[in-house]
Parts: C-alpha cells; structure tokens; sequence
C-alpha cells in the first residue's frame, strides 16, 4: 500500500509480533510446563492430566527411591534415585515391557529368564537406554560414586497412581 513508509508495518503478520516478544501463541496452558532449568520440579504424580516436564532435571532432581511423575490407563513414568552400592532389586514385570534411561551415574544392568539365571549383563552410563521384556528378570546396580539417577516408563502401569517410595526399604514393605 505504501510501501517506503511506516504504515505497512500496521499490518504485520501477528505471528511476527508474538516471536518477535519471545512469547509463543499457541502456548494456552503453562500449568504443567517447567521451562526454567534453575526452578524446582514439583514432584508429583500428575495423572492423565497433558505433561511437559524436563525429564532429565526432574530425574536429577528426584531424591526418594522411586517417585510417580505421571500414570495414565496405559502408560506410567516413575523417578528413580538408587543409592551407592544398592541396587533396584532383582523383580519381573509378568505383564509388562519396561523402559529404563540412567540420567545420571552408571550401573550394573542384569537380565534373564529366570531369578537364578541372569545370562544377560552390560554396563550402563549416562544416557543409556535399557529395554526390559515382559517377563524378563532384571537387575541394575548402582556401581558409582554418586546416586543413580534413572526413569522407568512401564507399559501398562504397574505401581498405584501417586506412589511415593522415600526408600527402597520403604518400597519393600508397601509391595510386601
């Protein structure tokens, strides 16, 4: 319309303007993103409720044994801190698939078909992946010199929604 002028910037597209402030249109419902590495995650079992969450801060963030970040009807994710020296504890998921990510420190990783025969181990760092089958025994060992810091994701879920397990002695008692 007037091109060498200043009007034609009255039109402006209005995605424009918003990436031009840093602020996001499409962002509707902040009340579960945490996109500040320097707070606190609160750590809470958040249901079928939508989630985005820095998983590698709330994993390093997580201080109980294990702790339910989000449990939906066929998925869950669960915090793991594992203490020097201590391991998971051998168990088997009859029903189950399990997916483990080590955030932080290393481990023993330990699997077979039965609880006397773990013909499958590897060690395991930062960032490595374990994927366990239903009905596989498994077995990971904190064999660092700090907490291991991990998330499981089960499919389906396979602790009740909000567990909080501030031990892993505390976890024994509970599951019995």
């Amino acid at each position: 319309m007037y091109p060498n002028s200043y009007y034609q910037h009255q039109w402006r597209n209005p995605m424009q303007y918003y990436w031009y402030n840093y602020e996001n249109p499409y962002d509707f419902n902040r009340s579960n993103v945490n996109n500040n590495p320097h707070e606190t995650i609160p750590l809470q079992d958040y249901g079928t409720s939508p989630l985005v969450v820095n998983i590698d801060q709330a994993s390093k963030q997580n201080t109980n044994y294990r702790t339910a970040l989000w449990t939906g009807k066929h998925l869950q994710v669960t915090l793991m801190s594992i203490n020097v020296g201590e391991d998971i504890g051998l168990e088997v998921h009859p029903t189950t698939d399990q997916f483990i990510r080590i955030e932080e420190g290393q481990g023993l990783v330990q699997m077979g078909d039965s609880r006397d025969n773990l013909d499958f181990q590897a060690m395991a760092f930062d960032d490595y992946a374990i994927m366990i089958p239903a009905g596989k025994w498994h077995n990971i060992t904190n064999t660092g010199h700090s907490p291991l810091k991990i998330y499981s994701i089960y499919a389906p879920p396979e602790h009740p929604f909000g567990t909080i397990h501030e031990t892993k002695a505390v976890a024994q008692e509970e599951e019995g």
